[in-house]
C-alpha cells in the first residue's frame, strides 16, 4: 500500500481519537456534577441522622487517563476496543464530605438526636390535651339543641346586677315565649318574687341560681329511664299524631336496645300512611331487625297481634309496635287505637307494657292537649319529646311535667341515630339557662 493511501487513514483515526477525548472530558464533568448534587440531597435527607462536623469542600478526583496518554489505535484494531478503553478510563472517584446538619465550624451537642425524638414523642400527648380542652369548651348535646331557648333565658342574666319589678316582668315574658305555659310561669314568678321580698335574692346571679333550682324541682320527678327487663317480650306501643317522628324514633330505639345486647322485633302497625311500612322495613334492614308487616290498608290490630305472637315464639326481648298517626281530635281514630290495645291483651294481659307518646316540641302548648287525649284513650306511660333542635322551645317539658307527672323517657336532639338521648333533668335545665 502506498504512503498516499496510508496518510488519509491515519489522519481519520487521529480525528476520531480527538473527538473521543473531548467527549470523554465532557462526560467526566457531568458525572462529577451529578455526584455533587447527590451528595447535597443526601445531606438534606440525612439532617435527622446523627450530625458530624463537615470535613471540607467537595473533592473530585479523576484518573489521569482521562486527559493524557491514550494509545492511539493501531491499524486493524476494532473500534469496540476504544469503547472498552473509554469505560475504564472514565471512572470518576468522588470523595464525599461528611454530612452536616449545621453550618461548618459550629458544634452540635450530643443530645441533639435524643431531643429531637423526645419532641416527636411528646407531640401526641400535647394533641390529646388540646382535644380534651376543646371538648370541655364545647356545649353538650342538650345545650346545642336548646340553643334557641338559652339565647333568651341564658343571655338574660348577663351583665345584670339589681333585681327590680321590670326585671321580673321581663323574665316572665321570656318564660312564656319558651313555651313554659301560663300556669307554670305564674308559679315560678310568684315563688321568685316571694324570695326577693324576703331579701333572699339580692342580684341577678342569685336569681339565676334560684330559677335553676325551681326548674330542676319541676322536671326531676319525670327523670325515669325506661326499663324493658322483666317481661319477654317487652311490648312497646308507640303512638302520636301525624308527623311527630314516630317511625324514626322507633328505628333509633331499636338500635339503642341492640347496643344493650337485646333482641328486637318491629311491627309495622301504620298501615294507613303511604310508604310507612316500607320506611319501617328500611329501618329494620339497617339495624338487621325482623319486621312483621302486611300490605298497606290492612288491619293494624291484626298486624300487631301477629307480631306479638311471633315475638313470643322466637323469644324476642323487645317488640316495638308502630301505629298510624292520628289527630287527637278524631274520636273514631282514637277508638281504633283502643282496639289495638285490646287485641294485644288477648295474648298478654299486661301488654302493652309501655305506651310511649311521641310529641313534637315545636307544637308548644298543643302538646298538652295531645297528651290529655292519648292518655285518656290508651293510658300513656312515657313521653318522647322530639325535634328540640329545630324551632322548638324547651319550656314545654316543664309544662308537661308539672301537669301530668308522666316520665319523660327520651328527647330528640337531632337527626342522627345517637341524637335520641335519655332525658336527664340536670343537663336539660343547664342547657335551658346556658349563656353560651
Amino acid at each position: 500500500m502506498s504512503s498516499e493511501q496510508e496518510s488519509p487513514s491515519k489522519s481519520e483515526k487521529r480525528g476520531l481519537l480527538s473527538r473521543w477525548r473531548r467527549k470523554n472530558k465532557a462526560e467526566a464533568v457531568v458525572q462529577a456534577q451529578e455526584a455533587q448534587i447527590n451528595i447535597h440531597v443526601e445531606e438534606s435527607s440525612g439532617s435527622l441522622q446523627e450530625p458530624v462536623k463537615k470535613t471540607g469542600p467537595l473533592e473530585i478526583k479523576t484518573e489521569p487517563v482521562v486527559t493524557t496518554e491514550l494509545e492511539p489505535p493501531v491499524e486493524g484494531q476494532p473500534l469496540e476496543s476504544l469503547s472498552a478503553q473509554k469505560s475504564v478510563s472514565s471512572v470518576v472517584e468522588v470523595t464525599p464530605p461528611a454530612q452536616s446538619a449545621v453550618p461548618a465550624g459550629s458544634s452540635v451537642p450530643e443530645t441533639a438526636k435524643a431531643d429531637s425524638h423526645s419532641v416527636v414523642m411528646a407531640e401526641p400527648s400535647t394533641k390529646q390535651k388540646d382535644t380534651e380542652t376543646e371538648k370541655k369548651k364545647r356545649p353538650n348535646r342538650f345545650s346545642r339543641a336548646l340553643s334557641r331557648t338559652s339565647a333568651g333565658l341564658g343571655a338574660f342574666f348577663l351583665g345584670r346586677k339589681e333585681i327590680s319589678d321590670e326585671l321580673l316582668e321581663e323574665l316572665e315574658t321570656l318564660l312564656l315565649m319558651a313555651d313554659t305555659g301560663v300556669d307554670v310561669t305564674s308559679e315560678i314568678i310568684n315563688e321568685l318574687t316571694d324570695r326577693v321580698k324576703r331579701g333572699e335574692l339580692n342580684d341577678s346571679n342569685t336569681l339565676k341560681t334560684e330559677l335553676h333550682r325551681v326548674l330542676l324541682e319541676i322536671v326531676s320527678p319525670c327523670e325515669q329511664a325506661l326499663d324493658v327487663s322483666g317481661k319477654q317480650p317487652f311490648v312497646l306501643l308507640v303512638v302520636g299524631v301525624n308527623g311527630v317522628g314516630k317511625t324514626t324514633t322507633i328505628g333509633k330505639l331499636a338500635q339503642r336496645f341492640q347496643r344493650e345486647g337485646r333482641t328486637v322485633m318491629l311491627a309495622a302497625g301504620d298501615t294507613f300512611r303511604a310508604a310507612a311500612v316500607e320506611q319501617l322495613q328500611v329501618w329494620g334492614e339497617r339495624n338487621n331487625v325482623q319486621v312483621v308487616a302486611q300490605h298497606t290498608g290492612a288491619d293494624s290490630a291484626s298486624v300487631i297481634y301477629d307480631a306479638v305472637e311471633s315475638a313470643r315464639a322466637k323469644d324476642i326481648d323487645v317488640l316495638i309496635a308502630d301505629t298510624a298517626g292520628r289527630l287527637h281530635t278524631k274520636s273514631n281514630l282514637m277508638e281504633e287505637l283502643e282496639k289495638v290495645k285490646r287485641v294485644m291483651s288477648k295474648l298478654d294481659e299486661t301488654a302493652p307494657h309501655e305506651v310511649l307518646l311521641v310529641l313534637d316540641a315545636g307544637t308548644g302548648q298543643n302538646a298538652l292537649n295531645q297528651m290529655a287525649e292519648f292518655n285518656q284513650a290508651v293510658g300513656v306511660s312515657g313521653l318522647a319529646l322530639t325535634k328540640l333542635d329545630g324551632t322548638a322551645k324547651g319550656g314545654v317539658a316543664f309544662a308537661l311535667s308539672r301537669r301530668f307527672n308522666v316520665p319523660l323517657r327520651y328527647v330528640g336532639l337531632g337527626e342522627g341515630v345517637d341524637d335520641l338521648q335519655v332525658f336527664r333533668a340536670e343537663d336539660y335545665v343547664k342547657a335551658v339557662l346556658s349563656d353560651n
